[in-house]
């Protein structure tokens, strides 16, 4: 009887020791996309590593953000990249929550976990919400000549995806050729006139819906390569294009209200 207790005890050390550890030299790291979004699903990227120089990590369970993935395996000074969908709720900068790690390496007897803080903040935009443009110009939420779309002589707005009705002299050969998908240059029309978005004269029941009726049109003319323009009470940015002023935007209808008392 003491030999069968004294064996249990000593299997339980050696597990426990196995299981601290399995996730003692664990480095985690979190990409976030540039354009997250209130209440609508997106990709968050873990980056992680073993920097255990002799064994490798087992059985890993990763949660962030209510979403879970795993890894079985892992070797020593091993890497790997896991996705996971994640959806923030509310607008506005957003600390970001902490990444647990857990275990029931070696046997399944005992669950360990690891708590891993993000330093980074994330920045949620104003959830979409779709109008009719007629009714926008009605409002008086839009300033500037709606008729105009993307066209094929002005500057060079973006990369894109090929969709089908493009002409063949927009396919951007070096980069589908790299991609192994067709790409195709998107140009600003020449005869599109700049836009200005006025969120507060925009249609909608409170601040937010006119917030994410702002952010759909900021998402639609940007896309068309148009000038956009945001007039947000003392704020005003004047029209452009460009991913960084779509950004730009998008993190001013993002942030609004967040030192003042919501309309």
């Amino acid at each position: 009887m003491y030999l069968l207790v004294s064996a249990l005890l000593g299997f339980m050390a050696v597990s426990g020791w196995l299981g601290r550890s399995n996730l003692a030299r664990l480095g985690i790291g979190l990409q976030l996309p540039e354009e997250i979004y209130d209440g609508v699903e997106t990709l968050a990227t873990l980056r992680l590593q073993n920097r255990q120089r002799w064994l490798p990590a087992c059985l890993l369970q990763l949660s962030f953000a209510d979403a879970q993935t795993s890894c079985p395996l892992l070797m020593r000074g091993g890497k790997t990249r896991l996705s996971l969908p994640v959806v923030f709720h509310g607008r506005g900068v957003q600390v970001v929550p902490v990444v647990r790690v857990y275990s029931t390496f070696p046997i399944n007897f005992f669950v360990r976990s690891l708590d891993f803080p993000m330093t980074a903040e994330a920045l949620v935009f104003p959830r979409p919400r779709s109008l009719r443009w007629p009714s926008v110009a009605t409002v008086g939420g839009l300033q500037g000549d709606q008729t105009s779309d993307r066209g094929y002589e002005g500057d060079l707005t973006r990369i894109g995806d090929y969709r089908g009705g493009e002409p063949l002299k927009m396919i951007h050969w070096k980069i589908s050729a790299r991609q192994d998908q067709l790409k195709v240059k998107e140009m600003s029309s020449l005869s599109a006139s700049p836009l200005v978005i006025e969120p507060l004269r925009l249609p909608g029941l409170n601040l937010e819906q006119r917030l994410g009726a702002a952010c759909w049109l900021v998402k639609t003319f940007c896309r068309q390569g148009r000038s956009v323009g945001l007039k947000l009470d003392k704020l005003s940015i004047p029209p452009a294009c460009g991913r960084q002023h779509r950004l730009r935007l998008l993190g001013a209808l993002a942030r609004y209200g967040s030192d003042t008392s919501s309309a």
